[in-house]
């Protein structure tokens, strides 16, 4: 198992050199996400959160969503840098993601700017795509991180993270 930080090339990534905690920037980049043959988010306004050990969480915000097809659901969590977090299915015709995004409707301070902004989980939709790239799921479905061919690892999640 190989545990070491992978040298990011030209144009690359390392999540070893993203901080902790975590931070919020914007992101140009297109993004798009498809379930069920919709596509429910097409946006070049997300932020993303750049965490330690994590690839890209991208938060889109509400106005470049179909938000007809999320339905609240009663899951919760608690994040100790954004906050309180609640849960959406997605459900498109017959087809239903349960849990599959989520958002801060309160969060704290330093995350003010991705109030009522949805993170998706990309194991969970058909595709998700970062400039026509269609994205990888974090390893091990528990985290929400977007890999693309620009972010290297090794991941939190994965093989080779020292069991996490």
């Amino acid at each position: 198992m190989n545990n070491q930080r992978i040298q990011p090339g030209p144009d690359q990534e390392s999540v070893w050199d993203y901080p902790r905690p975590p931070r919020l920037e914007d992101s140009p980049k297109h993004l798009q996400i498809i379930f069920n043959g919709i596509a429910i988010a097409d946006t070049r306004r997300a932020k993303r959160v750049l965490e330690t050990s994590h690839p890209p969480v991208y938060y889109l915000p509400p106005e470049d969503l179909k938000l007809e097809y999320l339905v609240k659901t009663t899951q919760g969590s608690y994040c100790e840098w954004k906050g309180r977090a609640i849960y959406y299915a997605v459900v498109v015709g017959d087809k239903q993601a349960t849990n599959a995004a989520w958002s801060y409707p309160n969060p704290t301070p330093n995350f003010a700017t991705i109030k009522d902004y949805l993170a998706f989980y990309p194991h969970l939709m058909d595709a998700c795509y970062v400039d026509g790239e269609q994205v990888q799921p974090q390893p091990g479905n528990f985290y929400g991180g977007w890999i693309t061919s620009d972010i290297v690892g090794p991941f939190k999640g994965g093989p080779g993270t020292w069991g996490w």
